[in-house]
C-alpha cells in the first residue's frame, strides 16, 4: 500500500504505531471525526494478544483503577454493532470467579466488600446452591463465588478484524508489514520512518502492545515493559456444560465453553517468547498446569483431551496497570499500551479516550492511574 514516494513524506494528521485492538479503535474513533488517520502495523492486525486472548469482557477482578474504563467500555460492547457494523461475538453470559475453599471465598467477599466501598455494586458474592445452579458440574470441594451477571465474552480476532475494517472504511490508511525503524521531531512534526517509506503526522499514537516501550524509547520516554507471551488452550469438543466465563479466586484460570464444544482455556499461564522474531511459543509444564487447573474444577474434563495451544506476544507493565495517556517528555505523543493481559475488553473506550485526548486535549475517563511518567514520577509534556 503506498502512500508517499522517497523524497517527500505522506502527510497525515495523526500516525498511530500498532494495529491492534488499541490502535484500530483509535484510527476508528479519529477517522470519525473526519481526522487523516494512518496506522502502520509491523505485522497484521490481532497477530499478537489483540487476537490471540481469551475474549473475555470484564471488570470482575480487575484492579479499582481500571473498573471505571472496564464498565464504560462495557457500554460500547452492549451495542457493538452501532459501531463496527457486527456483534463481535460478545456474549453477555456472565462472568465467575469460583471460590475453591473457604479461605477463597474469604478472598471473594473482601473483594466484593472494597469494590463496593467503592461505589461498585456490579461483583456479587454467591454460595454452594448458587454456584451449582450456574455451573452444574462444577468440582464438589467448590464452596460459592463472585459473580458479575451482565459481563461476557467477545472472539477477540474477530473484534479486531471488524474495528480494522471499520476505520479503513471510513477512511483510514492502514500500512501493513512495516515496522517504525525511526522517529524525529521536526518543528511541529512527527516524522516517522519505517524503512520503506517516509511519513509525516502532526500528532504521533504509540499503541504497539509488547513494542510499545521500544517507540516510546524513539521519542525519549523511557518506560519499563517485559515482553511475555500469554498461553492459551483449547480442549476438544464436550457436551455443552458451561455459559459464564470462569476464574478462580487463588489460581491462574479463565475458561469458556464456545459454540462448537471446545473449551479455551487461559487465565495468565506464560510461554516463551522472542519478541525479535516477533513469535511465542507454549510452555509444556505450564501447559499441564493450566490444563490440571481446569479440570480440577470441571472433573467431566479429565478424559478430554487437549486440541491445540499458542501463546500471543503482550506487553506487561512492573505495576500491571497500562501505559494509557500524554508522554512526559515530547509534544503531540500519547501512548496506549502495557495493557498486561488484560486490555482487549477496554479496546472500544481506549480508542474513544485517544481520540478525546487528540482532539479535545482532555478525557471525562479517569486515566490518571496510567500516566505514561509514573514511573518516572515526570509529568505530561
Amino acid at each position: 500500500m503506498s502512500t508517499g514516494n522517497e523524497t517527500d513524506p505522506a502527510e497525515f494528521e495523526i500516525a498511530i504505531v500498532g494495529g491492534g485492538i488499541q490502535g484500530c479503535s483509535a484510527a476508528l474513533q479519529l477517522a470519525a471525526r473526519g481526522r487523516r488517520v494512518v496506522v502502520v502495523e509491523r505485522d497484521a492486525p490481532g497477530r499478537h494478544a489483540s487476537g490471540l486472548n481469551a475474549g473475555g469482557v470484564r471488570s470482575l477482578g480487575r484492579h479499582p483503577a481500571e473498573i471505571p474504563l472496564a464498565l464504560a467500555s462495557l457500554e460500547l460492547w452492549r451495542d457493538m454493532a452501532a459501531l463496527v457494523g457486527t456483534d463481535c461475538g460478545y456474549r453477555s453470559c456472565g462472568q465467575l470467579r469460583i471460590a475453591e475453599s473457604e479461605a477463597d471465598m474469604e478472598l471473594l467477599e473482601t473483594r466484593a466488600a472494597e469494590t463496593r466501598a467503592l461505589g461498585f455494586g456490579h461483583e456479587r458474592p454467591i454460595g454452594r446452591n448458587a454456584l451449582c445452579d450456574l455451573v452444574p458440574e462444577v468440582a464438589p470441594t467448590c464452596v460459592g463465588g463472585l459473580y458479575a451477571a451482565d459481563e461476557g465474552a467477545a472472539d477477540p480476532m474477530r473484534t479486531t478484524s471488524a474495528f480494522f475494517e471499520r476505520a479503513r472504511d471510513l477512511g483510514a490508511t492502514f500500512i501493513v508489514g512495516e515496522a517504525v525503524t525511526g522517529l524525529e521531531r521536526t518543528g511541529d512534526a512527527w516524522r516517522i520512518a519505517t524503512g520503506q517509506r517516509r511519513l509525516q503526522a502532526d500528532v504521533l499514537i504509540n499503541c504497539a502492545g509488547a513494542w510499545g516501550a521500544e517507540i516510546a524509547a524513539l521519542a525519549g520516554d523511557e518506560i519499563p515493559l517485559a515482553a511475555e507471551a500469554l498461553m492459551m488452550l483449547v480442549t476438544a469438543p464436550v457436551k455443552r456444560f458451561l455459559e459464564p466465563v470462569c476464574g478462580v479466586a487463588s489460581r491462574k484460570l479463565s475458561c469458556k465453553q464456545l459454540a462448537n464444544g471446545t473449551v479455551l482455556v487461559g487465565g495468565g499461564h506464560r510461554g516463551s517468547v522472542d519478541p525479535t522474531v516477533p513469535v511465542g511459543w507454549p510452555d509444556p509444564v505450564e501447559r499441564e498446569i493450566s490444563a490440571q487447573t481446569v479440570r480440577d474444577v470441571f472433573p467431566l474434563l479429565n478424559d478430554v483431551p487437549l486440541a491445540w495451544s499458542w501463546a500471543g506476544i503482550e506487553g506487561l507493565t512492573p505495576d500491571g496497570l497500562p501505559v494509557l495517556g500524554p508522554s512526559p517528555e515530547a509534544p503531540n505523543l500519547f501512548h496506549a499500551f502495557g495493557f498486561s493481559f488484560h486490555g482487549f475488553a477496554l479496546g472500544p473506550i481506549v480508542g474513544q479516550i485517544l481520540a478525546d485526548l487528540v482532539l479535545d486535549g482532555q478525557t471525562p475517563h479517569p486515566i490518571a492511574p496510567f500516566a505514561a511518567g509514573r514511573f518516572t514520577r515526570r509529568e505530561a509534556a
